[in-house]
């Protein structure tokens, strides 16, 4: 059918050509002509249907998903009519007549808005078309949010994708269309020495400004669409007490320590699916990328959404990027959007009202360190650990000062993961020999979106960059373990490895959801206290948890003992108390999640009940 529609458009090419174009009335050189139009325009949508439709099989095009079918036959016509125009430009039956150049004010008024209009248009078609790609599914509350953070240490490749990308595409397209609609002509239709002004002057000018608007409006369209902007903005109609009524505030629960205090180590794992072990493993691909990680996890706990070992935190609200994750991990909240001008960048300023896992180990003397490879300033970390636990920060700046890297060293988002893990043993080393219980909390990033960081010493085992990337970082991670393992301090240290966040990679994730698979982050504890590696078995698999159960979850993983066995508004997976999502279910918290929170942004965000007491209110 699909193929019988093809040829019935490249007949209706050729016979179109004999009535515009051609002069010749033998039956010989219609057949000729007909045979070449329609030959022309479906070989060319054949060899462009791999490039330009992402088609696998041109010639069993039927047999895939219907909307290939569509698109292989609107690639048929566009080529047929541009093979037309060509063609009748060439042999001058359509002719450009210019105009006098003078205009009026108002006609270059309009011009100037049009092209406004239709620039601000293709800036959103391509913007949408960058932001997937580099960042995967955004959520609408991370757009807001990070519009609202610092940008400073993001990946220079950022910036050369965005320019090279979206603002290039944007500023060719703008050019092509005051080219086109700038000049003063009209189109002729000139044929048997007659001729018929096809497009005049004011047709076109009113085809430039319609153009203007639908692309303006479409492009918005579409990006409001994939960004899920309305959502947000229903979101924020509908005032929710769901946070308030189920929020637990540390400071008013007795947390018990432990006579010898635990020191923790928290490894962010950038990007760290299940879903990339091997499917009898409960991952997606035949292979296992991960089998270090695979192997050390039979030493340690995890808590999985299935009955098979490898499972994790279910898709959560104010959860889906870096910051986002470490936000939920710490404090047991979700990272909404900030209000009344409160901001993320700002120090002293981020979630000044929440009380984190770092100013709990503060207060108990705990020294505290992070490092990243970036720079901590990017989105705001910096702010959040030096007022919630005064942790060191040896980021990108931070190890520069430190003396250990060249001061214009500059790789991947700042310095690469092979140097992390080597600076993370020195920082380790220093820590142990306070003779205080430490908290030191690392993320790597070589597994970042795109297509990730290989390192030169990495295997180049696989076709694809970013399946080699996930492969040497998974194995980096386990010989890191090992390490910590022979050290002395590791006795009365749990360590945790989590991925933060699903990977934003589209190339290398796109086919995983369209097959329908579900997706969770990695997640192990390594040595926790003797009297939670006892649990009962069936506390391990089939949880419906989130991100920030995370929160007391760690602080039990501490040894520390509370009552209620929830903090903020996590439950401590150790314990048999019900998560939100198993009590409330899935789809409600999430939706109630989204909703305006007055507790939230009064409490959390600008930390009004303690400037009232500061006050003396």
């Amino acid at each position: 059918m699909v193929w019988f529609a093809a040829i019935t458009l490249g007949v209706l090419i050729g016979v179109s050509d004999m009535f515009l174009l051609a002069c010749e009335k033998s039956a010989g050189k219609w057949i000729t002509v007909i045979l070449r139009d329609s030959l022309i325009t479906i070989l060319s949508a054949m060899a462009l249907a791999d490039k330009v439709l992402d088609v696998k099989n041109i010639f069993a095009i039927s047999s895939q998903r219907i909307s290939y079918s569509w698109k292989f036959l609107g690639l048929i016509l566009a080529i047929g009519l541009i093979f037309l125009i060509i063609s009748g430009f060439a042999k001058r039956i359509f002719i450009i007549e210019f105009c006098p150049a003078k205009q009026k004010r108002s006609t270059l008024t309009l011009k100037i808005v049009s092209t406004f209009l239709f620039a601000l248009g293709i800036a959103a078609y391509t913007g949408t078309l960058w932001g997937k790609e580099a960042f995967g599914e955004l959520s609408p509350d991370q757009i807001l949010i990070n519009l609202n953070s610092p940008i400073e240490g993001t990946d220079v490749g950022v910036y050369i994708s965005l320019f090279s990308g979206p603002v290039l595409k944007t500023v060719l397209f703008t050019v092509l269309y005051c080219t086109l609609f700038f000049p003063k002509y009209k189109l002729v239709y000139n044929k048997k020495e007659k001729q018929v002004v096809f497009l005049s002057e004011i047709v076109i000018r009113i085809i430039s400004v319609i153009l203007a608007v639908a692309i303006l409006v479409s492009g918005c369209s579409y990006g409001i669409k994939r960004f899920q902007l309305t959502t947000l903005f229903d979101s924020y109609l509908n005032d929710s007490t769901y946070i308030e009524d189920n929020y637990v505030d540390p400071e008013t629960v007795n947390l018990k320590f432990p006579e010898e205090k635990r020191n923790l180590i928290f490894i962010y794992l950038e990007s760290m699916e299940n879903t990339y072990f091997s499917k009898n493993l409960g991952g997606y691909f035949d292979e296992n990328y991960m089998p270090d990680l695979a192997e050390l996890s039979k030493e340690g706990i995890s808590f999985s959404h299935k009955e098979s070992l490898f499972g994790g935190p279910l898709s959560t609200f104010g959860s889906g990027w870096s910051v986002a994750a470490m936000v939920n991990m710490n404090s047991g909240l979700p990272m909404k959007v900030p209000v009344d001008g409160n901001s993320y960048g700002q120090p002293g300023n981020f979630l000044p009202g929440a009380t984190t896992l770092g100013d709990i180990l503060e207060k108990q003397g705990y020294v505290q360190s992070v490092m990243f490879g970036a720079d901590a300033a990017f989105g705001g970390l910096n702010f959040f650990f030096e007022s919630h636990g005064d942790f060191n920060i040896l980021d990108h700046k931070g190890v520069i000062e430190q003396g250990w890297l060249p001061e214009h060293y500059d790789v991947w988002w700042g310095y690469e993961d092979d140097k992390l893990y080597e600076f993370a043993k020195t920082e380790l080393a220093r820590l142990s020999s306070l003779d205080k219980p430490f908290h030191f909390v690392m993320e790597t990033a070589d597994t970042h979106a795109p297509d990730g960081y290989l390192s030169e010493n990495a295997e180049k085992k696989y076709n694809s960059q970013y399946a080699n990337c996930i492969y040497y970082s998974q194995a980096e991670a386990v010989k890191f373990v090992r390490w910590i393992q022979e050290q002395d301090f590791y006795q009365n240290t749990t360590i945790v490895l989590i991925g933060d966040h699903l990977s934003m990679a589209e190339d290398f994730c796109t086919p995983i959801n369209n097959d329908g698979y579900y997706r969770t982050c990695f997640n192990l504890f390594i040595n926790p206290p003797e009297e939670l590696c006892n649990i009962d078995k069936s506390r391990l698999y089939n949880r419906d948890w989130a991100v920030f159960d995370m929160f007391p979850t760690l602080v039990a993983c501490l040894g520390i003992e509370f009552d209620g066995d929830r903090l903020g508004i996590g439950t401590n997976l150790f314990s048999n108390e019900k998560t939100l999502f198993e009590r409330d279910g899935i789809d409600y918290v999430n939706k109630e999640l989204e909703n305006l929170s007055k507790f939230y942004n009064n409490t959390i965000l600008l930390n009004l009940k303690n400037i009232n007491k500061i006050k003396g209110e």
